[in-house]
């Protein structure tokens, strides 16, 4: 029993401090590979030494001890790794009692966060290295993350830390001058991973709510680090008021569920309560960013008691504002959406045909699925079905393909004489 609670204390640490001793090690060190690899030998470290010795008061002082001494010896016996006047500073560092910063450990994730995310990096590996590096997850559950197999995900982890070292990308914050250059290139990459989450890119399920969870973390983290940012809020508050609303997307046999045939009484309410203030406090105090007006249309969502009564003229309007702010084909195809349940499937339509030669949207199903449904509303049915087809075709998930399938078939039956 006292083996098992150990080993819980140390999964417990681990899942919560792994990222901040990972950066203050990186920070110290310089070196990302010698700070994950003393960052693993202090938790095998721990497992060994506390179910003996009892968890420590600080436990994440202990393993950034423990850590900072595997990395002097190892610095000491790797004359290649550093040179002699680097040993001399990190052990002089050794013989310095750890600050006391009113906690385990520094906080310097932050810099961990922009590390990861350079935009010298390759976009593919940017999610890779946050879930890696800061959520903590093993090579192997990153792979299960992104849907690749493990070797793949190992190379792809290898080559950023290369280029991270290659390239000299620095380990620091952002000046205040750079932040807003820089910023939502990190939001853009939390935001990837809880889109991957939300609704999966292939596989046999819609959702995958660990993913969703994890991204829903580390923007909390991110959160926590830089308070002042509104458009952090914006993120968090799009995530959780969308999250909400994961257990009723799918129903008992996996099937998908839309928006009017959820149980909204089986919503989230304190997620929903939470992301709507953090919505408030996205819009209040300055110009709107995308992720606090993604966040209002989605409070939005959440505030109505069925779809009809939602307040689709609002929700048109802050697509305008969000149009406005990051033109996009995606973008158009929502607010044309909105505008068919404001104005008419008719008017809807229109606006989705203008959008017919956008290269992005011939592979992108939802906007299919947009023509279908409206097609469908309208009984033009053999076309309805020639958009769906199409959509069936580019679907990437099971249940999506099966809503698809469903729909396929209502608007054939309703083409027969």
């Amino acid at each position: 029993m006292a083996d098992r609670a150990a080993e819980g204390a140390v999964a417990a640490v681990f899942r919560e401090e792994r990222g901040r001793l990972l950066a203050a090690l990186v920070r110290r060190f310089g070196d990302l590979d010698l700070a994950e690899e003393v960052t693993s030998e202090a938790i095998e470290a721990a497992l060994l030494h506390w179910p003996v010795d009892g968890v420590p008061p600080r436990p994440g002082a202990w393993l950034m001890t423990t850590a900072r001494r595997r990395a002097v010896d190892r610095l000491r016996r790797d004359q290649a790794l550093t040179t002699r006047l680097a040993i001399l500073r990190v052990e002089a560092e050794r013989a310095t009692p750890p600050e006391d910063h009113g906690g385990d450990l520094p906080d310097e994730r932050l810099q961990l966060f922009f590390t990861c995310a350079h935009p010298a990096l390759p976009a593919e590996d940017r999610g890779a290295l946050m879930l890696r590096f800061l959520a903590g997850l093993t090579t192997p559950e990153v792979a299960r993350a992104f849907l690749v197999p493990r070797e793949t995900m190992a190379k792809r982890i290898t080559r950023a830390k290369k280029k991270i070292h290659g390239a000299r990308i620095p380990f620091r914050t952002p000046d205040a001058d750079e932040l807003p250059e820089r910023l939502p290139g990190v939001l853009q990459v939390l935001y990837s991973i809880f889109t991957e989450g939300y609704t999966a890119s292939t596989g046999p399920d819609l959702q995958r709510v660990d993913v969703a969870e994890e991204a829903i973390r580390l923007t909390r983290i991110l959160r926590r680090l830089l308070p002042a940012e509104r458009e952090v809020a914006g993120l968090l508050a799009l995530m959780l008021l969308t999250h909400a609303r994961r257990t009723t997307r799918t129903g008992r046999d996996g099937e998908l569920l839309l928006l009017d045939e959820q149980d909204r009484t089986h919503w989230d309410r304190p997620m929903i309560e939470e992301g709507s203030a953090l919505a408030e406090t996205a819009l209040t105090g300055g110009p709107p960013g995308p992720y606090g007006v993604q966040a209002a249309i989605a409070a939005l969502h959440d505030e109505a008691p069925d779809l009809p009564a939602t307040d689709w003229p609002q929700i048109v309007a802050l697509y305008d504002v969000l149009q406005a702010l990051t033109p996009s084909p995606v973008v158009a195809v929502n607010r044309a959406a909105a505008i068919a349940m404001r104005d008419g499937p008719e008017r809807g339509l229109a606006l989705l045909d203008e959008l017919a030669g956008e290269p992005l949207l011939r592979a992108y199903h939802p906007y299919h699925v947009a023509c279908a449904d409206l097609l469908h509303r309208l009984g033009r049915h053999a076309e309805a079905a020639t958009a769906y087809r199409t959509a069936l075709d580019l679907a990437g998930t099971e249940p999506e393909r099966a809503h698809l399938r469903r729909r396929l078939a209502e608007v054939d039956t309703s083409a027969m004489p």
